[in-house]
């Protein structure tokens, strides 16, 4: 894993909306997979920017959401269809068709499930992956226990993030109890992924991604079996990583070698 320590929950916006640009820039027709929730929004509103200032073009591109709530029709405010719309869709020159939201109306839950996953693989895959994570350490509704080697599934909520949730639909009771949602495999299958997190009540989860145990107790742990991770932080959210002073070694070595500066890596002063 890279592991990027930005100064505050903006730059881990601006960061994590860099890479998503190149990406878009490097291939006009990537496929890119989408998170919701509080973490992206600063990247969103950068990539916004961008393409309103700066012509950001996602005209062919296409995107695969993570999961959606199941129960919830796509025009109510709470269900991720939305929030993507809103926060994203609606400001870009995306083509609607191109973007994909598991349907939370279907109650064919198999065959919708193996049906997003064939989407999926007939755009090629995705690119470029944005995940979150939760507090207790999960990825995409991937709840703690969740196999390893997951496909796109229906999948019932804990207790502690229905209770996480309950203050966005204003009653506990409102709450929906099961979301259709990624596989940790469908997940690292993705050609590279992109996990951001802010804050210090995420603290613990990111130490035990990053430098715990691969465990299906903490599915985000999974990512250190993947090929490409970046990793990008507040500093709050990596206050617990106890090898901070390495990962700013490589952040430093890694921008170097962008720029070009070879000595100072110690490249080429030898005789």
């Amino acid at each position: 894993m890279r592991v990027i320590v930005a100064k505050n929950a903006a730059e881990v916006g601006k960061r994590a909306a860099g890479i998503i640009a190149a990406t878009v820039n490097r291939e006009p027709s990537c496929v890119l997979g989408l998170a919701t929730g509080g973490t992206p929004l600063d990247a969103y509103r950068e990539l916004i920017r961008r393409h309103k200032e700066e012509g950001l073009d996602f005209s062919r591109v296409t995107t695969f959401n993570l999961d959606e709530y199941v129960g919830l029709p796509p025009t109510h405010p709470q269900s991720y269809r939305y929030f993507m719309q809103t926060n994203l869709f609606d400001h870009l020159n995306i083509v609607p068709a191109n973007t994909h939201v598991p349907d939370g109306r279907s109650l064919n839950f198999e065959t919708h499930c193996r049906q997003y996953e064939h989407r999926i693989a007939d755009a090629g895959g995705i690119d470029l992956q944005l995940l979150g994570v939760g507090s207790d350490g999960h990825i995409a509704f991937n709840e703690p226990g969740s196999s390893l080697g997951s496909r796109t599934r229906l999948k019932t909520l804990t207790r502690e993030t229905v209770e996480a949730n309950a203050r966005f639909f204003g009653s506990i009771d409102k709450v929906p109890r099961l979301a259709i949602t990624m596989g940790v495999g469908t997940i690292l299958e993705t050609k590279r992924c992109l996990l951001l997190a802010v804050g210090e009540h995420k603290a613990a989860a990111v130490q035990a991604t990053v430098e715990g145990p691969v465990s299906a107790q903490v599915t985000a742990s999974a990512l250190q079996l993947h090929q490409e991770v970046i990793v990008i932080l507040d500093e709050a959210a990596a206050r617990r990583l106890e090898r901070r002073a390495y990962y700013d070694d490589v952040e430093q070595a890694q921008t170097l070698l962008e720029e070009g500066r070879f000595q100072e890596l110690g490249i080429g002063n030898q005789s």
